[in-house]
């Protein structure tokens, strides 16, 4: 059985206009004008366990509204959602023994208590044993490094300090799903990677199901395979990413050093050339000509002293999805 079932999902919300000035504000006590908008429109989608998926869109696509009616926070309109075999709205607190989230934008530990605090009283809510939380507590200083701030009250803890905290908490008590949202939010390289590299192992180790939303699309690459692709509440793509990179990222560019000045710099399939005294970047289609043959082209008519190929990056290829007109190229 899959750990996550989603079936034709739908979410509404309902606001109601008032009428501008004192006759607006009267009227509306009378009969209130209302506008109905879909965040999240007949979306279906299926993680077995031990996936790593990248659930990603723009701003108000949908993404965090699908994650809180995955984890019982929202009630769906319509449709199904199962984890781990449960109704995740009817069914709350068994739900949440199987599941851990990190928000970027929000914590779950106590502002006031020490670290240490907030996660002896996770382990009470959660029922973890006195072995799992010492052994778990052991792990999370090993890998995360929590040990030199764990007497420290959360308010006076760094972001990415903060960040490592809500991990240790999230997975205190072995959830089989953890929901990340923006979990490398205004971090640093060094805390990104140590955040990307914690939950790879946990992934490899513990067959533990991650569902990532975020706008870093290098957390994407870097960690899952598949990635699900949500634009106004529908989704436009599920699949892996190398099938996204293949399709829509075909444009490379090389990188060149010369020994000499080129001039008249030429290359009969490079879709773009901009030289800069000794070097050049090379634009070229991956579909038209193979990387290797643009070389053996350039080495026959110039110098080189050092070449450099530079894949489109995912967030440019998401990025063109959305702005471009690439939807229309038959993605879904």
């Amino acid at each position: 059985m899959a750990e996550i079932e989603v079936k034709d999902l739908c979410k509404e919300f309902t606001t109601y206009v008032r009428g501008h000035g004192l006759a607006g504000s009267v009227g509306s006590l009378l009969s209130r004008n209302r506008t109905v908008r879909k965040a999240v429109n007949h979306v279906g989608f299926i993680v077995e366990k031990g996936e790593m998926v990248g659930y990603v869109g723009p701003n108000g696509a949908g993404k965090s509204t699908t994650i809180k009616m995955l984890t019982g926070i929202l009630y769906p309109t319509s449709g199904t959602v199962r984890v781990c075999g449960l109704c995740p709205s009817k069914d709350r607190k068994h739900n949440l023994m199987h599941i851990g989230t990190v928000f970027g934008q929000r914590t779950q530990l106590w502002w006031d208590l020490p670290l240490i605090e907030s996660l002896e009283l996770l382990r009470y809510i959660y029922k973890v044993s006195t072995k799992s939380y010492k052994e778990n507590i052991e792990r999370f200083c090993d890998i995360l490094d929590i040990d030199e701030f764990m007497q420290t009250p959360v308010r006076q803890l760094s972001l990415g300090q903060r960040m490592r905290g809500d991990l240790a908490a999230a997975l205190l008590h072995d959830p089989d799903i953890l929901y990340l949202d923006e979990p490398t939010i205004g971090l640093d390289v060094v805390a990104k990677e140590r955040i990307r590299l914690f939950i790879a192992e946990l992934n490899r180790e513990r067959k533990t199901t991650v569902v990532l939303t975020t706008h870093d699309l290098t957390d994407i690459g870097t960690l899952c395979r598949r990635i699900i692709i949500i634009d106004t509440g529908r989704i436009i793509y599920d699949g892996p990413v190398e099938e996204i990179r293949k399709r829509f990222g075909s444009e490379s560019s090389l990188l060149v050093v010369f020994k000499e000045e080129p001039r008249g710099l030429s290359l009969q399939d490079a879709e773009e050339i901009v030289v800069d005294g000794l070097q050049a970047r090379i634009r070229f289609d991956r579909r038209r000509i193979a990387a290797s043959d643009l070389i053996g082209a350039l080495l026959k008519e110039y110098p080189v002293s050092d070449l450099t190929i530079e894949d489109t990056s995912l967030e440019r290829i998401i990025r063109e999805i959305y702005l471009e007109g690439k939807l229309d190229a038959g993605l879904s």
